[in-house]
């Protein structure tokens, strides 16, 4: 019997709140790490993308690491903390630090980007990393971004490694690749999507959950998307599924995460929509579009 996957469900990879002159706010980051986790999430991922990670200072990081920590803690939940870097000695050195707190479940690793080393040196890097880290690893796929596409076969060899317990699956299409890769996992080996709009077919094709960038909004109404495929539910699942995928489009109009905070400043969820550079704020009409969707459910149910 192949065991079950670590990971299943959905993980909210957190933004990080900063205030209107763009310094940390702890106290509205403790808040979204709860609020995620009492809404139904599974679980955390600090320091991805979606958290402007490449922005923050090394006690900026260890902050957010703290906070999210504290929370999973609290909610017996387990916690994912990105650690992306093209160098595979620093990537090492940041996951045996990550380990040492003992508070961090899994690491959520890239290819290496930029440098392409192609699929045997992506392998010899991550079989570094699992061999020397000290953390599990789920593998972050997601080509547009590292600039390197990884076969189906090339997965299936990461899957057996010890120690690489998942993959976010980030490609930007559900092709014969996926297809392929949900239709026989190795044993123990979570699939999440990563690919917000389509998340729904995605868990519908076999996928055991999602890391979710636009559950920073609606985290349950996600959560329950999941759960109904995984239930069964395919009627519910297809409906909701289709709203969500409209809300996660609106959310991805604008470089990510500038609309999502920019609906959560707006529901007074966190105190400012600021980006740190490169990325620049959000358009008022992008940002009101997506409240709108963001809102529209919550509206629906109250006139019933």
């Amino acid at each position: 019997m192949k065991p079950n996957p670590l990971f299943n469900g959905l993980y909210v990879p957190l933004v990080t709140p900063f205030t209107n002159d763009l310094r940390l706010a702890p106290d509205a980051l403790a808040r979204l790490a709860d609020e995620a986790l009492s809404a139904g999430a599974s679980g955390l991922v600090a320091l991805g993308t979606t958290a402007e990670s490449a922005t923050l200072t090394a006690e900026e990081k260890r902050t957010v690491v703290r906070i999210c920590s504290a929370a999973c803690r609290a909610h017996a939940a387990p916690l994912i903390v990105g650690v992306g870097t093209n160098d595979t000695a620093a990537a090492i050195t940041s996951l045996r630090e990550l380990a040492a707190t003992g508070d961090v479940a899994a690491a959520l690793v890239p290819a290496p980007p930029y440098i392409r080393p192609g699929e045997a040196g992506t392998l010899a890097h991550f079989t570094a990393l699992a061999e020397d880290g000290g953390l599990p690893l789920i593998v972050y796929d997601i080509p547009y971004r590292t600039g390197q596409t990884l076969s189906a076969d090339a997965v299936a060899a990461l899957g057996r490694l010890p120690g690489i317990v998942g993959i976010k699956h980030a490609t930007g299409a559900i092709d014969a690749t996926t297809m392929e890769l949900l239709g026989s996992p190795p044993p123990g080996f979570a699939v999440l999507g990563g690919d917000d709009v389509v998340i729904s077919p995605l868990v519908a094709a076999g996928a055991h959950g999602g890391i979710v960038a636009s559950a920073n909004v609606r985290t349950a109404d996600y959560a329950e998307l999941i759960s109904l495929w995984h239930l069964g539910s395919a009627a519910p699942a297809r409906k909701l599924g289709a709203e969500l995928a409209r809300l996660s489009a609106a959310l991805f109009a604008e470089p990510n995460p500038t609309v999502i905070k920019g609906v959560l400043h707006a529901q007074d969820r966190i105190p400012s929509p600021a980006v740190r550079m490169p990325l620049l704020a959000a358009s008022t009409s992008t940002v009101h579009r997506a409240a709108l969707l963001a809102n529209s459910r919550v509206r629906q149910a109250s006139t019933t």
